[in-house]
């Protein structure tokens, strides 16, 4: 498809892993991505989104180290 890139092709141009990239489609973070079947397309003007979505939770606290 002219235009668009494959996942792995956007993993190695913004030095990510593949699964990565699959999980930035899935949360629509990379505007203009598109799925065939199982498949992604990526736009080859796409710019590598920052990782703003589901950050991950930090430690829990006790209840004794709150007070």
């Amino acid at each position: 498809m002219n235009g668009y890139i494959s996942v792995r092709d956007a993993a190695k141009k913004w030095d990510l892993s593949e699964r990565q990239v699959q999980k930035m489609c899935a949360q629509e973070m990379i505007p203009g991505v598109a799925r065939f079947g199982r498949s992604w397309v990526i736009p080859e003007d796409a710019v590598k989104p920052t990782r703003t979505a589901n950050p991950k939770p930090g430690p829990r606290k006790k209840a004794e180290d709150v007070c």
